[in-house]
């Protein structure tokens, strides 16, 4: 998630070596050279940094309380830069609200450091320890900071259904594992350039480009509803409801627990404030509500006619061997998510298919067995599959002995998801060159 720095400083060469210090994809830096414009700023961006010099004729103890003044909802980081040395100057400025106080001239290091751990602990203080996501006042202030922009921008309002209900009758232990598991799969099917977080327990905020909401949305449905029945004990599948019990809802039937999905893009329509937003979204989430699915709204237009775009061919079918049954759910979820086509094989026998897939994702199984490496090599064998990438993964850390059966790529167990990610949209691109 990308913090936003305010610099207030009317030199121009310093304001500016700080910022390219501190500028990256992850912080975007601001410089202010009057008050007047430091105010807006603040208002408008709610910075999670600002940087104070005493360049200004104000005293800057005084401005310092201003500042804190004026944020003391937001509470963001507030960092004096003087030229002053003096004891007394930095005991009367870290009373005036500043949390840090550097003297000029500073080390590029020392301050590049300094204000980086700053950033970090402003943002970890905001996370959800359960989750790990940004909680409710930092996504307020992302949004608010997204609609004060022009880039074109999309927010998806995601919430669990009958989730109150699902904790009462599951303990909140399994409720907890429900949410980090929607939070992984959401998290996998964005980039790092989007931005989710939470605004209450079972409703998680999204923020991405327009042109990938939608299918963000189809495929967080169709995740939710092809793995949400792993939460629920036989005899509630088997009955079709949850009974809720206790003094209070002693026999109460309670529906299972399915997304809803609203999105909206500043495509359609201007939203110059944060309840503008989360109205808009609110409404729209309330009308995808379906009784026992998950579902999606979007609130964008559409302009369609019989032939008007004819789409290239492209292949995005991948077949995966793995022996492990949680991992081959995860696997096939989290890529359906990204927009590719999977099925999970049940042996490790050649598939009978009309098509090739672009991909093969085999596990190479034991050191004894070998039943990946075995199938990695007839596959390449058969003349149907020769130009299908296959990647193999393994405990058996050879590289050699998997390369030589024809494995595109060897993966060592255990990776990294958004590294298995890169590989294979890598590979599938190569295959449909």
């Amino acid at each position: 998630m990308q913090s936003v720095t305010l610099i207030i400083d009317t030199r121009l060469e310093l304001s500016t070596k700080y910022k390219k210090l501190l500028e990256n994809s992850n912080n975007r830096v601001i410089i202010s050279r009057d008050l007047i414009t430091s105010i807006k700023i603040i208002k408008d961006s709610e910075p999670d940094l600002i940087i104070i010099s005493d360049s200004f004729d104000n005293d800057l103890s005084d401005f310092c309380k201003q500042v804190r003044a004026l944020t003391y909802n937001m509470r963001p980081v507030i960092v004096a830069m003087s030229k002053s040395a003096d004891f007394n100057d930095r005991i009367n400025v870290l009373n005036s609200g500043a949390d840090d106080f550097l003297s000029e001239p500073v080390n590029s290091k020392e301050f590049q450091v300094r204000m980086n751990a700053h950033l970090r602990r402003e943002y970890e203080s905001n996370m959800d320890t359960k989750l790990f996501l940004p909680n409710k006042n930092y996504t307020l202030r992302t949004i608010k900071r997204t609609i004060t922009q022009e880039t074109p921008w999309a927010m998806l309002y995601i919430k669990i259904e009958n989730f109150e209900e699902y904790k009462q009758a599951y303990t909140e232990l399994a409720s907890d594992k429900l949410l980090q598991t929607y939070g992984a799969i959401i998290k996998a099917s964005l980039s790092e350039n989007d931005y989710v977080g939470q605004l209450e327990e079972n409703v998680f905020f999204v923020i991405t480009d327009p042109l990938k909401a939608e299918n963000a949305a189809r495929f967080l449905t169709f995740a939710f509803d092809s793995v949400v029945n792993k939460f629920y004990a036989e005899h509630d599948l088997n009955r079709g409801y949850m009974i809720l019990q206790g003094d209070d809802f002693a026999g109460k039937r309670a529906s299972f627990v399915h997304f809803t999905i609203s999105a909206i893009t500043n495509e359609v329509k201007k939203y110059d404030n944060i309840n503008q937003v989360l109205d808009g979204l609110i409404q729209l989430n309330q009308l995808a509500n379906l009784p026992d699915k998950s579902n999606y709204i979007i609130d964008r237009p559409k302009i369609t006619a019989p032939n008007s775009i004819q789409e290239k061919e492209y292949n995005k079918e991948i077949l995966i061997f793995e022996s492990d049954n949680a991992l081959s759910t995860l696997l096939n979820t989290i890529l359906k998510l990204q927009g590719y086509n999977t099925c999970i094989m049940d042996s490790y026998d050649i598939p009978n298919i009309s098509e090739p897939p672009a991909l093969i994702i085999i596990d190479a199984g034991d050191l004894e067995k070998k039943n990946g490496l075995n199938l990695c090599y007839k596959l390449k064998q058969t003349e149907k599959l020769k130009n299908t990438k296959i990647i193999v993964t393994s405990i058996i850390h050879d590289k050699e002995l998997i390369l030589n059966t024809g494995a595109d790529l060897y993966l060592p167990k255990p990776y990294e998801i958004p590294t298995l990610i890169k590989w294979i949209d890598k590979l599938i691109q190569e295959f449909n060159k």
